[in-house]
């Protein structure tokens, strides 16, 4: 398994991704996703400036984001993903009563998704566009 680049042992494309990173989050170091993403600078500079434009204040504030980022997490059981954006989501705001909302939200959401597929219920002519 490949170890995660130390910013001091980054080549200057790579360092200029964690700089931005440290920059645009007001942290001192990247964690461990950029870390091991940079063992392929193009890999890293492009999911970089796609998640900074897609997370950035938009229509959504950065908080109901987060919570989506944390629901899409925990359907596909990426336990990084989930503590990583659990802690972002609690940064912006998040109660614990907003995180079981969420929590039952997904479950429910995942359970009635799961249903619907395996009865195949048809989708009514009143939801299609």
């Amino acid at each position: 398994m490949p170890k995660p680049i130390e910013y001091a042992d980054a080549s200057p494309q790579v360092r200029a991704v964690y700089d931005d990173i440290k920059q645009s989050r007001g942290v001192p170091d990247v964690n461990n996703f950029w870390k091991y993403l940079a063992h392929d600078p193009a890999t890293l500079k492009r999911t970089w400036e796609s998640i900074k434009e897609i997370m950035a204040p938009g229509a959504l504030d950065p908080l109901t984001k987060e919570m989506i980022y944390l629901a899409v997490s925990v359907t596909n059981g990426c336990g990084y993903c989930i503590a990583s954006h659990t802690a972002a989501a609690r940064k912006a705001g998040m109660s614990e009563a907003m995180f079981a909302e969420v929590m039952a939200v997904t479950g429910m959401a995942n359970e009635t998704n799961r249903l619907a597929n395996g009865y195949r219920v048809p989708i009514d002519p009143m939801f299609q566009d």
